[in-house]
């Protein structure tokens, strides 16, 4: 007898080759060798300071270095998450019990009353875009950004106070992703499963569903969230760039700070992509909803710390078609949790003892 057939999560081969960020020169580089680095970018790295033969070998160093890193990545996650599962003790654990008891989210403690109204309008039938917009904030038509309240104020400080007292344990702690270097992968923490799964599963999949339906916003199945946080002598600002998903939400959780304010541009794949960008302020428990290939960064932080969700929510159906990072159908390579939210059919298994 045979089973069906299951998905398994892989990331694209590119990852370890495309869009390593260099932050001092504002670049993000294809790398293979030195050879390719030189042939594509050398006139381009002179313009940005990189001149000396000690800063070519000082990028190749620093390159050669992150391509060994992303390859580790998700067994050292793994590992991250599995120690921090067995010897964490959480400051709040009201948080994870509350959360995890009946696998749903406690709507009334943890969710503002118009994003639960969004969410359950748009599961109705006959819900419509215009319709939906009467609980949203349209930050640009043009650009399709879209601001909702998410999380309540007293959610956004218990989450806070529990990310606050992880980053001052002593346990492991991976980069949130490839350009931060402060901040919690969520997966790590535990708060995966109990929070951002019904979140993007009960909330954002219908909502989304309506505003990007082009964009797999009906046929979310992975996600990628983490904190980032910014403050004076850590991150500062975040550069320019688009995510590897097709949809993200930004939500900003606190907590006193001035500056950073996001900014955006047009689509990555657009001409003059960033002529005349948005300026758009955070505010604390409510959502950004943008596409992933808009360009987008933030501006130096003033004072105070930042501290925002980020969740970047991945449809395989589309991406499994071009990989949003080298612009390629996708060369899948297996990879831990959800890896990059590309999937591959596992062959289908059979059962021997039934046939004999």
């Amino acid at each position: 007898m045979a089973t069906a057939a299951s998905r398994r999560f892989c990331r694209c081969a590119c990852f370890c080759s495309q869009n390593l960020y260099v932050a001092r020169y504002g670049l993000h580089l294809r790398f293979r060798d030195e050879q390719q680095l030189r042939r594509d970018y050398g006139p381009l790295l002179r313009s940005r300071g990189c001149v000396t033969p000690k800063d070519f070998q000082q990028l190749l160093e620093e390159l050669e270095q992150e391509v060994r890193r992303r390859r580790r990545l998700g067994q050292e996650s793994a590992a991250r998450k599995a120690l921090i599962a067995s010897s964490y003790r959480p400051a709040r654990p009201d948080i994870y019990s509350l959360l995890q008891l009946s696998r749903v989210l406690p709507q009334d403690e943890a969710l503002a009353p118009e994003f639960v109204a969004a969410a359950e309008y748009s599961a109705s039938p006959g819900a419509s875009f215009e319709g939906l917009l009467q609980w949203l904030e349209i930050v640009s038509e043009q650009k399709r950004i879209y601001r909702v309240p998410v999380f309540s104020v007293g959610f956004c400080q218990a989450l806070l106070e529990e990310l606050e007292h992880f980053e001052q344990s002593d346990m492991p702690k991976g980069r949130p992703n490839t350009m931060n270097n402060y901040g919690v992968l969520i997966h790590e923490l535990g708060l995966d499963e109990p929070l951002v799964t019904p979140l993007r599963e009960r909330f954002l999949q219908p909502l989304l569903a309506l505003l990007y339906p082009e964009c797999g916003g009906g046929q979310l199945d992975s996600h990628r969230a983490f904190v980032v946080k910014y403050a004076l002598g850590q991150d500062l600002e975040l550069g320019c760039h688009y995510d590897n998903a097709e949809l993200t939400l930004n939500v900003a959780l606190g907590k006193v700070f001035t500056g950073g304010a996001l900014y955006f541009g047009g689509l990555f794949q657009a001409p003059a992509a960033l002529m005349e960008p948005l300026e758009v302020d955070h505010v604390v428990g409510q959502g950004i909803l943008h596409r992933g290939g808009q360009l987008h960064g933030a501006r130096p932080l003033g004072t105070g710390e930042r501290w925002n969700l980020v969740i970047w929510l991945r449809a395989s159906a589309v991406r499994n078609h071009l990989c949003p990072m080298c612009c390629q159908k996708p060369d899948l390579v297996d990879d831990e949790g959800f890896g990059d939210g590309f999937t591959r059919e596992e062959p289908a298994t059979v059962d021997v003892c039934v046939l004999t």
